[in-house]
This record gives C-alpha cells, sequence and structure tokens, in this order.
C-alpha cells in the first residue's frame, strides 16, 4: 500500500463526519502537534511561557478528545434508557474542558512564581517567537472552523472548545510579546511574568465556560430573545390562539424542549384542534431550530388559566402566561 493510500482512508473517514466531528477531530489533531512543539522548544531553549503554553496545550489535547467523543455521543438518538436524548453529554464536555483550563491555569502559575523566585534561566527568543507565531496561525485557522460548526451544529461541546482554542491565540500572542520584551530589554523577569498574567486569564475563561455548563446541567430556561419568538408565533392570527401558560422550556445539547398549554376556541373539534397545534408545533421548529415542541389544548373558559396557576403554586413553581386575545 502506498503512502497516499494511507493517508487517503482517515481523509475519507473525516469528510464523512458531521461538521461538529470534524471540528473536534481538527482540533485533536492541531493541538497534538503543537504541544509537541512547544513543549520541546520550551524544553530547549528555557522559555517557562513556551513551555506553560505546550503544557496547556497536552489539556487541550485531552479536552479535543473528550469533545470528539461527547460530541459523538450526543447525536445518537433517544432510545428506553434515555428517552429526552444524549444532549447532556455535551455539557459534562465543557465541564471537563473548564477544569483542564483551571488546572493549566494552576500549573502555569505555580512555574512562573518559581521562576520568578529561584530562576534566571537563559532564554533564546528567536526560535521560541517563531514556535508561537505558528501556533497563532494554527489556532486562528482551527478556531474559525470550530466557531462556524459551532454555530451550524448548536453544538455546546464544540462551542467550548472554540473559546478554548481563541484562548489558545490570545496566550500565544501573549507569549510572544513576553519573548519580544525579553529579547529588547535582556530582562527574562517579562517571560514569567506574562505567564503568570495568562495564569489569570485562563482561570477567567475556565470560569465562563463552568456557568454555560452549569446553567444546561440544571436545566435552564431558554433566553428571553427565544421566548419572544415563541409568543410571536402564537400571536399570529392563523393558529387562532387565545393565549398561553404552563410554559416550560429547557436545553440539552443541541436540542431545545419546549411545553406549554395553549388557549383555543371551546367550539373546535379534538381534529381541527390538533390540526392548529401540529401547525404551531412546526412554526416553533422553524422559529427555533432543534426545538421539541409538547404542546397542551385548552378550551378558552373563564378561569382556566387560574386553575392552572393555582396547580402550580401548590407545587411552588412560577407560571409562565400570556392573554393573546385582541380587545
Amino acid at each position: 500500500m502506498t503512502a497516499m493510500a494511507l493517508f487517503a482512508a482517515p481523509a475519507r473517514r473525516f469528510f464523512t463526519l458531521d461538521i461538529a466531528s470534524r471540528a473536534a477531530a481538527l482540533s485533536l489533531g492541531a493541538n497534538a502537534v503543537l504541544m509537541v512543539l512547544k513543549i520541546t522548544v520550551g524544553l530547549m531553549f528555557g522559555s517557562v511561557a513556551v513551555l506553560g503554553d505546550g503544557g496547556d496545550s497536552g489539556e487541550d489535547v485531552l479536552a479535543s478528545v473528550l469533545a470528539f467523543f461527547t460530541v459523538r455521543l450526543a447525536l445518537q438518538p433517544a432510545d428506553l434508557s434515555h428517552p429526552y436524548g444524549h444532549g447532556k453529554a455535551e455539557s459534562l464536555a465543557a465541564l471537563s474542558q473548564a477544569a483542564l483550563i483551571a488546572s493549566g491555569a494552576a500549573f502555569i502559575a505555580v512555574a512562573s512564581i518559581r521562576r520568578l523566585v529561584a530562576d534566571d534561566t537563559e532564554i533564546a527568543v528567536v526560535p521560541s517567537l517563531v514556535t508561537m507565531a505558528v501556533t497563532v496561525a494554527v489556532n486562528l485557522a482551527v478556531m474559525a472552523y470550530a466557531f462556524r460548526a459551532a454555530r451550524l451544529s448548536g453544538s455546546v461541546a464544540i462551542a467550548s472548545d472554540a473559546r478554548h482554542l481563541m484562548t489558545n491565540v490570545v496566550q500565544a500572542a501573549a507569549v510572544g510579546a513576553g519573548l519580544i520584551l525579553v529579547g529588547v530589554t535582556g530582562e527574562h523577569v517579562f517571560d514569567p511574568i506574562v505567564a503568570l498574567l495568562l495564569a489569570v486569564y485562563l482561570a477567567w475563561i475556565a470560569y465562563s465556560i463552568l456557568r454555560v455548563a452549569l446553567s444546561e446541567l440544571i436545566d435552564t430556561a431558554l433566553p428571553a430573545e427565544e421566548v419572544a419568538l415563541l409568543e410571536t408565533c402564537l400571536a399570529h392570527e392563523a393558529h387562532g390562539v387565545r393565549g398561553f401558560h404552563a410554559l416550560r422550556s429547557r436545553k440539552s445539547g443541541r436540542e431545545k424542549y419546549i411545553e406549554m398549554h395553549v388557549l383555543v376556541d371551546p367550539a373546535l373539534s379534538v381534529s381541527e384542534a390538533h390540526l392548529r397545534v401540529e401547525e404551531i408545533e412546526r412554526d416553533i421548529r422553524s422559529l427555533i431550530p432543534g426545538a421539541i415542541v409538547s404542546i397542551h389544548v385548552d378550551p378558552d373558559e373563564p378561569g382556566i388559566m387560574d386553575r392552572g396557576h393555582a396547580e402550580w403554586a401548590a407545587h411552588g413553581l412560577p407560571e409562565t402566561r400570556l392573554n393573546l386575545q385582541k380587545h
């Protein structure tokens, strides 16, 4: 088998993947190459910032492996044991990425403080700068693809990976700036100072990813702008909806679950009401991609929403409701 044939098979498999999985695989390959490059250069030429960035790339490799496999898991259809699908796997991957970034921040901070206190190792500026330039170029390309993949697929794991790649670009640029200062001034102290600032930045990024991942794991409602889209859809006169209540929503990976009760003319037949509900569900899915909608029909009779409100209040639940009748 020729060398070209050896590379052709993996390439074909790569392009058969969905866009989120391709982004995860691309990130994994890029991070693995950059990890080897930066750790080698950091050890050979004495820059703790480059070495710390290489250590962070090692964590990036683990994060990319997690992103790849959790994206593949999240794509698995719902089954009897997981009737709501496997979307939460992506949120777990984002949590793992936050933990890896935070541990990377701690590693870089310890190495920087140690260098500031006790060490003054000579640093070869030029090869270290070239390494950081290559890092910026590679991460910018992979980051752009990952953000596009996250936007098209709605993948939480890939969005977190893309933000992680963005931190790598900032890191590499900051390390490069520190190396330039070392070269211009001859003061090696700039190298660990830049590395220490990077540690603080990484800790902040870890916190921001953690906050987003936790919001999905605890079933936070959809954002206000998407709820507004729901109201716009329901207010369409063709649907004949007179109001809604008991609205609940949550996000699981790429899927968004929406439940509500809608008020319709009591004179409608069951068949007519069912057709109206199907139209509403279809329109909501067109406005909110990934939405899985469940609608219960209530007759628009006096006190119907008050009875529903009393039931929710008995369980200590706040209720979203809106009367859409024209006056």
